[in-house]
């Protein structure tokens, strides 16, 4: 049943929007029946403010996970009728709770589907059963929909995609299938409803697991703006040249972010996820005391990498069975009694896990070193494939057909130089065969994680009882060998394995080799070495470092205002300081009427102009809404601006009463047939003769930048260069530059899609001083001033002008307003969106100026 308390946000694929009710409700913490909950009491209170103000605090931290299925075995009994459930323990989400969830300050609720089909007459009844003994919510998807939603889209489309798989025919992956993806949206729209059934979004953080629930984070952002919200990939993340194929990507991609923190496993993983935001959304990331943050419209949203690790405890108990033990002692005499050594591997018979790589180094192995045959035997375990398909029944083919190859060539009475294995084991079964192989092999082409080489370290680790087993006594080093392929996500962690291409054959072969004839003290060190990282980097360590990251980054919530605002899946929430408001037309205009002595300071490119216009000269409008501000006998107009003198000579040069500053203020004129001055004394400008060679360089090795050469200053420009390259030289530049000219009176300051090399001292706030101290020494104090500029170079602006405030340089109750372009944190105290708003806003004070007493000015 759909949860009442939630709006209907399945136009969100279609990307159409029905406007969303202004709800501030206090959901309960439990539902008091499945599927439903109790009728709210409305709240007037807006969207910035989604969650109760007047919620109690929570006895005990509550953690919400949310993951495609829960960690859940379910049985049907015929016998005596009903299902019958139990905890799977080979889940990831139960081990976090039993490493983690016992804690008596830790509470944790799940949300997922079930493996098994559920009658539509029987899931209320499980959905009471799994809340009262397992604190479990069921998200009961329709088949029809599962099966569009998990096999068709996450398994066809994202999965292969996250997997480097391009759909270039049909036979290679699934091609983008646009019902598929509203199937996905629908999915996900249906975990949002029972999230929603549970949650206090006051108190409770939500933790969201991999790729099949992308979007969700833009359904419970939109209904709760300030919710404590987290999502960890488990799968790789491609390079953005793999991402950006993907129709939806833009859409996925601005649903993460609105998570409060995304975790990856790797530096990889999430180095490819920042770039694509960078590339298609135009983000830039910072690394501050170690972490790792994007600005998205005023909210933090940090990135952690941590690889996730084995439940120690677990693997300890399965070990120490007695029924491990008795698997051991026939693995031992099938093996080591006929002294042969074990190479084992285990993968899920899937297209990228590269069994059919390792059956191929393998054989090769045995053409090339006779003395191996007969000694060495790979027992390849393999699981059953997630997903379905052909290409799955193309790897049990071509798996099989390989098998049967080598053992035909190679085998002999009583000896089969590979054993494939190719039903479910018991967890139990597979653990004696990591103690009894010598080495383990996982040569998958591409994985998210992969936990194998993990449990193989524990499982050689072993106990007292195994030892007895294995003959050995507890003061023998214990040893392993592992060779990884440099394509799974555990490589980074394990430095002690032999790490392959598993393409090429020929190095898998030979590290094979190498596993084998390795002295058995540096077996021993490697073993220790890693022993020593997964025992302490283990599933608790994970999940605690994990939500201890989340809790730290949504700290701040409630010091913030929250609006939401955009349609369908551009959606977003906007988080600004509680002082921080849009300039309300009305209330500038007002101010401007009743206002006799006005200074008005306006930046031209990202503010009168859009940054990213190709004509960079005003328009005839622009320039007849300047002349009537500027004729108005109240006003005080100023252009500051970055560019040189010559420039802004030639575009304003119909402005006669402008004033302009150029050169971020180093020359300043009051109006147009006035001297240009400077702010500050004249300055050598020798230094360029530095300066330019090493831009030059930079411009040369970096395919789209430029050099502009001013009269006091230089800047390199990369607007139109790669972005990501463009930033990396840039930083580069940016330091080569503070080296050598560390002697020079002169300040490298980095811009947007720039690096400036400028005279010390010389700022915008100059100007504003310099206009300011003008017209009082005229007898003239500003009750009006109006300063709007859109980059870091005018928040010394804001500043100059929000001082004056106190000081003698404005008349008393002066109106200030000082603006910034779009929302983000700044100095100002107002924020318009875009040029455009700035447009309408310079029209409407030009219309005020044009209607004032004796004024005949048309516009």
């Amino acid at each position: 049943m759909v949860s009442k308390s939630y709006s209907n946000l399945l136009e969100l694929a279609s990307g159409e929007s029905q406007s969303l009710g202004r709800i501030g409700r206090r959901i309960p913490r439990v539902v008091t029946a499945p599927g439903i909950v109790p009728d709210l009491d409305e709240s007037d209170d807006g969207a910035s403010n989604s969650s109760s103000e007047l919620a109690s605090p929570s006895p005990r931290d509550r953690t919400i996970i949310v993951a495609n299925q829960l960690p859940i075995r379910a049985a049907r009994q015929p016998e005596v009728g009903g299902w019958c459930f139990t905890w799977d323990q080979d889940s990831l989400l139960h081990q976090v709770k039993d490493s983690i969830g016992d804690h008596k300050d830790m509470e944790f609720i799940y949300i997922g589907s079930l493996r098994e089909e559920i009658p539509v007459s029987e899931q209320d009844e499980v959905a009471k059963i799994l809340l009262e003994t397992f604190n479990c919510v069921p998200a009961f998807l329709p088949a029809d929909l599962l099966s569009r939603f998990y096999h068709g889209f996450c398994k066809q489309q994202l999965w292969p995609l996250f997997h480097y798989m391009l759909p270039l025919s049909p036979d290679l992956g699934g091609r983008f299938d646009r019902s598929l993806w509203q199937a996905y949206v629908s999915a996900n729209k249906i975990f949002a409803d029972k999230i929603l059934e549970v949650i206090n979004p006051d108190d409770d953080f939500v933790w969201i697991h991999d790729y099949h629930l992308m979007v969700l984070p833009t359904f419970l952002r939109k209904r709760f703006n300030r919710v404590k919200l987290g999502f960890f990939l488990h799968s790789p993340f491609p390079s953005s040249e793999i991402y950006r194929t993907l129709p939806v990507r833009e859409e996925l991609l601005r649903s993460l972010l609105h998570s409060d923190l995304i975790g990856f496993h790797t530096f990889d993983y999430a180095r490819h996820f920042l770039s694509c935001c960078s590339r298609m959304l135009g983000l830039t990331y910072e690394s501050k005391r170690g972490y790792i943050g994007l600005e998205y419209y005023g909210r933090t949203v940090s990135i952690k990498i941590l690889p996730v690790g084995i439940h120690m405890g677990q693997l300890g108990s399965v070990l120490s069975l007695p029924e491990t033990e008795v698997k051991v002692a026939e693995l031992m005499k099938q093996f080591y009694d006929r002294d042969r050594i074990m190479l084992l591997g285990v993968d899920d018979m899937d297209i990228f896990k590269g069994i059919s790589l390792k059956l191929l180094a393998f054989e090769q192995l045995l053409v090339q070193h006779e003395e191996w045959r007969g000694r060495v035997v790979l027992v390849q375990i393999a699981n059953p494939a997630r997903g379905r398909g052909k290409d799955v029944k193309e790897v049990q083919t071509e798996s099989n057909a390989m098998v049967k190859r080598i053992n035909e060539a190679f085998g002999r009475p009583g000896y089969k130089p590979v054993i494939l294995i190719d039903k479910p084991l018991e967890f139990y079964e597979r653990m004696a065969y990591y103690v009894v192989a010598g080495c383990c092999l996982v040569t998958a082409v591409r994985d998210g994680m992969n936990l194998i080489p993990y449990e193989y370290v524990i499982a050689r680790q072993g106990n007292e009882n195994l030892n007895k087993v294995l003959h050995l006594s507890s003061s023998t080093p214990k040893k392993s060998m592992l060779v990884v392929s440099e394509f799974i996500g555990c490589s980074p962690s394990l430095s002690g394995a032999i790490r392959v291409n598993p393409w090429n054959i020929d190095a898998v072969s030979d590290s094979m080799v190498s596993a084998l004839e390795m002295a058995e003290a540096e077996k021993q060190l490697r073993h220790e070495k890693h022993y020593r990282y997964v025992s302490t980097h283990d599933v608790g360590y994970w999940a605690n470092s994990f939500l201890q990251d989340l809790q730290r980054t949504c700290r701040d919530h409630n010091r913030r205002r929250c609006w939401g605002i955009g349609f369908g899946l551009g959606f977003r929430v906007v988080a600004l300081d509680p002082n921080f408001r849009k300039l309300a037309m009305e209330h500038i205009v007002s101010a401007y009427r009743r206002t006799r002595t006005r200074a008005i300071l306006l930046d031209y490119d990202g503010t009168l102009m859009p940054q990213a216009s190709i004509k960079k000269s005003p328009c005839i409008r622009s320039i007849e809404i300047l002349n009537t501000l500027c004729r108005d006998k109240n006003n005080t107009v100023f252009l500051v601006s970055a560019r040189s003198r010559s420039k802004l000579s030639e575009w304003f040069s119909p402005c006669e009463n402008l004033g302009m500053a150029a050169e971020h203020g180093y020359f300043l004129r009051l109006k147009r047939d006035a001297d240009w001055e400077t702010c500050i004394p004249a300055t050598d400008c020798s230094w360029k003769q530095i300066a330019e060679p090493v831009m030059r360089l930079y411009t040369e090795t970096t395919d789209g930048s430029t050099i502009e050469d001013k009269e006091t200053s230089l800047v390199w420009c990369y607007e139109d260069a790669d972005p990501d390259f463009g930033s990396c030289q840039a930083k580069e530049l940016l330091d080569h530059l503070e080296s050598v000219l560390a002697n020079e009176p002169v300040s490298v300051k980095s811009g947007t899609n720039n690096v400036e090399v400028k005279p010390q001292g010389v700022n915008k706030g100059l100007v504003a001083e310099r206009l300011l101290s003008t017209m009082r020494d005229r007898g003239l104090l500003a009750d009006f001033v109006l300063c709007i500029g859109d980059d870091r170079s005018d928040e010394d602006m804001f500043e100059v002008i929000s001082s004056a405030m106190t000081g003698p340089s404005l008349a008393p109750n002066a109106e200030v307003f000082a603006c910034t372009v779009g929302r983000k944190p700044s100095k100002a105290k107002y924020y318009l969106d875009d040029t455009a708003e700035i447009f309408r806003l310079m029209q409407g004070l030009a219309f005020v100026s044009q209607q004032a007493p004796g004024s005949s000015i048309p516009i």
